[in-house]
Protein backbone atom coordinates (compact mmCIF):
# COMPACT_ATOMS: atom_id res chain seq x y z
CA UNK A 1 0.00 0.00 0.00
CA UNK A 2 1.73 3.35 -1.23
CA UNK A 3 1.47 6.43 1.03
CA UNK A 4 1.29 9.78 -0.64
CA UNK A 5 4.45 12.38 -0.26
CA UNK A 6 1.70 15.05 -0.55
CA UNK A 7 -0.18 14.62 1.61
CA UNK A 8 2.78 14.40 4.51
CA UNK A 9 4.22 16.57 6.87
CA UNK A 10 7.44 17.93 6.61
CA UNK A 11 8.57 15.56 9.04
CA UNK A 12 6.81 13.00 8.06
CA UNK A 13 8.49 12.86 4.91
CA UNK A 14 12.02 13.47 6.23
CA UNK A 15 10.83 10.26 8.73
CA UNK A 16 9.84 8.06 5.36
CA UNK A 17 12.81 9.04 3.36
CA UNK A 18 15.49 8.23 6.11
CA UNK A 19 16.58 4.97 7.97
CA UNK A 20 14.02 4.58 10.88
CA UNK A 21 15.07 6.63 13.82
CA UNK A 22 18.35 8.76 12.51
CA UNK A 23 17.04 11.56 12.11
CA UNK A 24 19.03 14.54 14.57
CA UNK A 25 17.13 18.22 13.85
CA UNK A 26 19.40 21.27 14.75
CA UNK A 27 16.85 23.78 15.77
CA UNK A 28 13.73 21.79 16.29
CA UNK A 29 10.78 23.46 17.57
CA UNK A 30 11.20 23.02 21.08
CA UNK A 31 14.01 25.36 20.82
CA UNK A 32 11.72 28.50 19.19
CA UNK A 33 13.49 30.13 16.60
CA UNK A 34 10.93 31.76 15.22
CA UNK A 35 10.40 35.03 12.77
CA UNK A 36 10.89 38.04 14.67
CA UNK A 37 8.93 40.06 12.29
CA UNK A 38 5.46 37.82 12.21
CA UNK A 39 4.10 38.15 16.02
CA UNK A 40 4.80 42.19 15.45
CA UNK A 41 2.64 41.77 12.51
CA UNK A 42 -0.41 39.99 14.31
CA UNK A 43 0.22 36.84 12.25
CA UNK A 44 0.70 33.67 13.26
CA UNK A 45 4.04 32.28 14.00
CA UNK A 46 5.69 28.78 14.25
CA UNK A 47 8.41 27.45 16.38
CA UNK A 48 10.39 25.91 13.48
CA UNK A 49 9.45 28.88 10.69
CA UNK A 50 7.97 26.62 8.50
CA UNK A 51 11.43 24.35 8.29
CA UNK A 52 12.76 21.32 9.88
CA UNK A 53 16.96 21.08 9.05
CA UNK A 54 19.05 18.42 10.30
CA UNK A 55 21.01 15.04 9.36
CA UNK A 56 20.69 11.40 9.20
CA UNK A 57 21.45 8.51 7.40
CA UNK A 58 19.98 7.20 4.12
CA UNK A 59 20.78 3.07 3.17
CA UNK A 60 23.31 3.73 6.02
CA UNK A 61 24.88 6.42 4.62
CA UNK A 62 25.16 10.45 5.99
CA UNK A 63 23.20 12.79 4.14
CA UNK A 64 22.14 16.14 5.26
CA UNK A 65 17.92 16.72 4.83
CA UNK A 66 16.33 20.16 4.90
CA UNK A 67 12.12 20.19 4.68
CA UNK A 68 9.78 22.76 4.36
CA UNK A 69 6.54 23.03 6.22
CA UNK A 70 3.70 23.68 3.27
CA UNK A 71 1.26 23.85 5.61
CA UNK A 72 2.57 26.79 7.51
CA UNK A 73 2.28 30.05 5.13
CA UNK A 74 2.87 27.78 2.06
CA UNK A 75 6.18 26.83 2.79
CA UNK A 76 7.13 30.46 2.69
CA UNK A 77 10.58 31.86 3.15
CA UNK A 78 11.04 34.47 5.69
CA UNK A 79 14.55 35.77 7.19
CA UNK A 80 14.86 33.06 9.88
CA UNK A 81 13.60 30.44 7.71
CA UNK A 82 16.17 31.03 4.88
CA UNK A 83 18.77 31.44 7.96
CA UNK A 84 18.40 28.09 8.92
CA UNK A 85 18.76 26.37 5.33
CA UNK A 86 21.76 28.77 5.09
CA UNK A 87 23.36 27.59 8.16
CA UNK A 88 22.29 24.22 7.37
CA UNK A 89 24.12 23.81 3.94
CA UNK A 90 27.12 25.83 5.09
CA UNK A 91 27.03 23.01 7.68
CA UNK A 92 27.21 20.49 5.47
CA UNK A 93 30.68 21.90 3.82
CA UNK A 94 32.22 21.26 7.20
CA UNK A 95 31.00 17.81 7.82
CA UNK A 96 30.57 16.84 4.23
CA UNK A 97 27.55 14.48 4.11
CA UNK A 98 27.33 11.89 1.22
CA UNK A 99 24.20 13.57 -0.35
CA UNK A 100 22.12 16.71 0.75
CA UNK A 101 19.04 16.64 0.02
CA UNK A 102 16.10 19.74 0.03
CA UNK A 103 12.47 18.88 0.39
CA UNK A 104 11.17 21.93 -1.05
CA UNK A 105 7.41 22.87 -0.97
CA UNK A 106 7.19 26.59 -0.93
CA UNK A 107 5.07 29.24 -2.56
CA UNK A 108 8.54 31.04 -2.89
CA UNK A 109 9.28 34.44 -0.50
CA UNK A 110 7.27 35.38 2.38
CA UNK A 111 5.50 38.46 1.36
CA UNK A 112 5.05 39.68 5.04
CA UNK A 113 8.94 39.69 5.27
CA UNK A 114 9.93 41.14 1.80
CA UNK A 115 12.77 42.01 1.83
CA UNK A 116 14.05 39.69 4.48
CA UNK A 117 13.03 36.80 2.52
CA UNK A 118 14.32 37.83 -0.49
CA UNK A 119 17.70 38.23 1.08
CA UNK A 120 17.05 34.82 2.69
CA UNK A 121 16.78 33.10 -0.82
CA UNK A 122 19.27 34.91 -1.94
CA UNK A 123 21.76 33.72 0.46
CA UNK A 124 20.14 29.85 0.21
CA UNK A 125 21.33 29.73 -3.31
CA UNK A 126 24.54 31.30 -2.36
CA UNK A 127 24.87 28.68 -0.18
CA UNK A 128 23.44 25.61 -2.88
CA UNK A 129 25.88 27.17 -5.48
CA UNK A 130 28.87 26.74 -2.61
CA UNK A 131 28.26 23.19 -2.18
CA UNK A 132 28.30 21.98 -5.16
CA UNK A 133 31.70 23.59 -5.85
CA UNK A 134 33.05 21.31 -2.72
CA UNK A 135 31.90 18.50 -4.58
CA UNK A 136 28.76 17.51 -2.75
CA UNK A 137 25.18 16.66 -4.41
CA UNK A 138 22.36 18.78 -4.21
CA UNK A 139 19.13 17.19 -4.51
CA UNK A 140 16.21 18.65 -4.77
CA UNK A 141 12.62 16.54 -4.23
CA UNK A 142 9.67 19.00 -4.60
CA UNK A 143 5.86 16.28 -4.25
CA UNK A 144 4.44 18.79 -1.91
CA UNK A 145 0.89 20.04 -2.43
CA UNK A 146 1.64 23.69 -2.74
CA UNK A 147 4.30 22.75 -5.02
CA UNK A 148 8.11 25.25 -5.64
CA UNK A 149 7.47 28.66 -6.70
CA UNK A 150 9.36 32.16 -6.64
CA UNK A 151 13.08 31.98 -5.67
CA UNK A 152 12.52 28.52 -4.08
CA UNK A 153 11.76 27.51 -8.00
CA UNK A 154 15.28 29.22 -8.62
CA UNK A 155 16.86 27.47 -5.80
CA UNK A 156 15.71 23.96 -7.12
CA UNK A 157 17.37 24.65 -10.59
CA UNK A 158 20.69 26.00 -8.72
CA UNK A 159 20.89 22.09 -7.39
CA UNK A 160 22.58 18.75 -9.44
CA UNK A 161 19.36 17.07 -10.04
CA UNK A 162 15.19 17.50 -9.40
CA UNK A 163 13.07 14.81 -8.37
CA UNK A 164 9.49 15.33 -8.88
CA UNK A 165 6.29 13.75 -8.70
CA UNK A 166 3.88 13.82 -11.16
CA UNK A 167 1.31 15.67 -9.06
CA UNK A 168 4.13 18.33 -7.99
CA UNK A 169 4.49 21.18 -9.50
CA UNK A 170 7.95 23.72 -10.67
CA UNK A 171 8.31 26.75 -11.33
CA UNK A 172 9.20 30.70 -10.77
CA UNK A 173 5.77 32.70 -11.02
CA UNK A 174 2.72 30.74 -9.90
CA UNK A 175 -0.45 31.03 -11.97
CA UNK A 176 -1.96 33.54 -9.32
CA UNK A 177 0.69 35.49 -9.85
CA UNK A 178 0.87 35.32 -13.63
CA UNK A 179 -2.96 35.79 -13.88
CA UNK A 180 -3.11 38.60 -11.43
CA UNK A 181 -0.20 40.62 -13.48
CA UNK A 182 -0.96 39.66 -17.33
CA UNK A 183 -4.55 39.04 -17.09
CA UNK A 184 -6.94 36.06 -16.87
CA UNK A 185 -6.83 35.46 -21.00
CA UNK A 186 -3.00 34.92 -20.59
CA UNK A 187 -3.20 32.43 -18.15
CA UNK A 188 -6.53 31.47 -16.32
CA UNK A 189 -5.48 30.28 -12.65
CA UNK A 190 -8.83 27.98 -12.05
CA UNK A 191 -7.85 25.94 -15.11
CA UNK A 192 -6.34 23.49 -13.06
CA UNK A 193 -5.39 20.77 -16.11
CA UNK A 194 -3.85 24.35 -17.83
CA UNK A 195 -1.74 25.09 -14.67
CA UNK A 196 -0.24 20.90 -14.09
CA UNK A 197 0.42 21.05 -18.19
CA UNK A 198 2.49 24.22 -17.64
CA UNK A 199 4.55 23.50 -14.40
CA UNK A 200 3.60 20.04 -13.15
CA UNK A 201 6.02 17.60 -13.46
CA UNK A 202 5.09 15.44 -16.47
CA UNK A 203 5.81 19.24 -18.30
CA UNK A 204 8.97 19.33 -16.39
CA UNK A 205 10.55 16.10 -16.43
CA UNK A 206 9.63 16.18 -20.83
CA UNK A 207 11.59 19.65 -20.94
CA UNK A 208 14.28 18.74 -18.96
CA UNK A 209 13.90 20.72 -15.80
CA UNK A 210 13.16 17.67 -13.68
CA UNK A 211 15.67 14.83 -13.88
CA UNK A 212 13.31 12.18 -12.25
CA UNK A 213 10.03 11.71 -12.48
CA UNK A 214 8.07 9.26 -9.42
CA UNK A 215 4.63 8.51 -8.65
CA UNK A 216 3.53 10.48 -5.54
CA UNK A 217 4.51 7.81 -3.33
CA UNK A 218 7.13 8.02 -0.14
CA UNK A 219 8.50 4.68 -1.33
CA UNK A 220 9.39 6.27 -4.99
CA UNK A 221 10.80 9.17 -3.06
CA UNK A 222 13.20 7.37 -0.83
CA UNK A 223 14.25 5.00 -3.34
CA UNK A 224 15.03 8.27 -6.06
CA UNK A 225 16.94 9.68 -2.83
CA UNK A 226 18.89 6.35 -2.72
CA UNK A 227 19.51 6.35 -6.19
CA UNK A 228 21.44 10.18 -5.99
CA UNK A 229 23.49 8.39 -3.50
CA UNK A 230 25.36 7.19 -6.79
CA UNK A 231 25.86 10.96 -8.57
CA UNK A 232 28.40 12.98 -8.23
CA UNK A 233 27.81 16.72 -8.42
CA UNK A 234 28.24 18.51 -11.31
CA UNK A 235 30.70 21.22 -11.12
CA UNK A 236 29.28 25.33 -12.64
CA UNK A 237 31.42 26.21 -14.90
CA UNK A 238 31.22 29.24 -17.81
CA UNK A 239 30.79 26.24 -20.04
CA UNK A 240 28.36 24.28 -18.18
CA UNK A 241 26.04 28.17 -18.18
CA UNK A 242 26.94 28.66 -21.75
CA UNK A 243 25.39 25.33 -22.91
CA UNK A 244 22.37 25.96 -20.23
CA UNK A 245 21.95 29.48 -22.09
CA UNK A 246 21.77 27.78 -25.35
CA UNK A 247 19.40 25.16 -24.72
CA UNK A 248 17.02 27.83 -22.66
CA UNK A 249 17.24 30.28 -26.12
CA UNK A 250 16.67 27.02 -28.31
CA UNK A 251 14.11 26.68 -26.54
CA UNK A 252 12.45 29.69 -26.81
CA UNK A 253 13.06 30.17 -30.48
CA UNK A 254 11.25 27.26 -31.13
CA UNK A 255 8.71 27.58 -29.36
CA UNK A 256 5.40 28.36 -31.50
CA UNK A 257 3.13 31.45 -30.66
CA UNK A 258 0.35 29.77 -29.26
CA UNK A 259 2.99 28.02 -26.71
CA UNK A 260 0.39 26.02 -25.30
CA UNK A 261 2.20 22.74 -23.42
CA UNK A 262 0.95 20.33 -26.33
CA UNK A 263 2.58 22.47 -29.06
CA UNK A 264 5.45 22.51 -27.00
CA UNK A 265 5.46 18.74 -26.39
CA UNK A 266 5.03 17.78 -29.72
CA UNK A 267 7.89 20.25 -30.99
CA UNK A 268 9.49 17.53 -28.59
CA UNK A 269 8.74 15.05 -30.50
CA UNK A 270 5.72 13.06 -28.52
CA UNK A 271 3.87 12.02 -31.19
CA UNK A 272 0.53 12.25 -29.22
CA UNK A 273 0.29 15.21 -26.51
CA UNK A 274 -3.15 15.25 -25.85
CA UNK A 275 -2.71 11.71 -24.47
CA UNK A 276 0.42 12.95 -21.76
CA UNK A 277 -1.92 13.98 -18.88
CA UNK A 278 -3.55 10.22 -18.74
CA UNK A 279 -0.18 8.77 -18.80
CA UNK A 280 1.01 7.09 -15.57
CA UNK A 281 5.15 7.56 -14.69
CA UNK A 282 6.41 4.77 -16.80
CA UNK A 283 4.58 5.65 -19.75
CA UNK A 284 5.78 9.49 -19.37
CA UNK A 285 9.75 7.91 -19.03
CA UNK A 286 9.29 5.74 -22.34
CA UNK A 287 7.89 8.31 -23.88
CA UNK A 288 11.01 10.88 -23.20
CA UNK A 289 13.37 7.84 -23.62
CA UNK A 290 14.21 8.07 -20.01
CA UNK A 291 14.74 5.37 -17.39
CA UNK A 292 14.92 6.37 -13.99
Amino acid sequence: MSTSFAECSARERIDALLDAGSFEEWLPPAERVMSPHLGQLGVPSAFDDGVAVGRGRLDGHAVFIAAQEGAFMGGGVGEVHGAKLTGWLRRALRERPEVVLLLAESGGVRLHEANAGLIGVSEVMRAVLDVRAAGIPVVVLIGGANGCFGGMGIVARCADRVVMSDVARLSMSGPEVIEASHGVEEFDARDRALVWRTTGGKHRFLTGDCDELVEDDVAAFRAAAVRSLSGASRPVTLASLEAEHALLSGRLAAAPSDADAFSVWRGLGVADPRRVPDLDVAAVHAVAGRTA
